[in-house]
């Protein structure tokens, strides 16, 4: 029987967000930003948003382990929030403590289909810096 998925949001400061990609990064997690590029355009005081949206198995790759694909709302130092996505333990996941109303987690999720996506973001900052 698969795992079940939780169905919450949590909250993380820039601090436990760069230790949650850089365990990504150790695992080879598919679903990740670059630290660097995390450390130079998140707002370091913000806080940060994510919530599983699926169960990661990799049958192909059975050394890997399960992981909880969870979508992000991250808030960039221009002060706009954008989405992306990054794959967590879920015992790592597990261990972010549930600081969040039913209100403010609805809110959240709302936020985030709505926001841009990473990709979309950086273009424009792209395409802004190059006028």
């Amino acid at each position: 029987m698969p795992p079940t998925l939780p169905r919450t949001v949590r909250a993380v400061n820039t601090a436990q967000l760069l230790d949650l990609v850089q365990e990504a990064a150790m695992h080879r997690f598919s679903q990740r930003l670059p630290v660097d590029w995390l450390q130079e355009h998140l707002d370091a005081e913000a806080t940060h948003y994510l919530f599983p949206v699926l169960v990661q198995r990799l049958t192909h790759r059975p050394e890997m382990p399960l992981q909880w694909r969870c979508q992000q709302l991250l808030t960039v130092s221009t002060g706009e929030q954008i989405s992306g996505l990054l794959d967590v333990l879920p015992g790592t996941f597990d261990t972010i403590p549930e600081t969040l109303d039913t209100a403010s987690k609805k809110d959240i999720v709302r936020r985030v289909e709505r926001a841009a996506t990473v990709r979309e973001w950086a273009e424009r900052m792209a395409a802004g810096a190059g006028s």
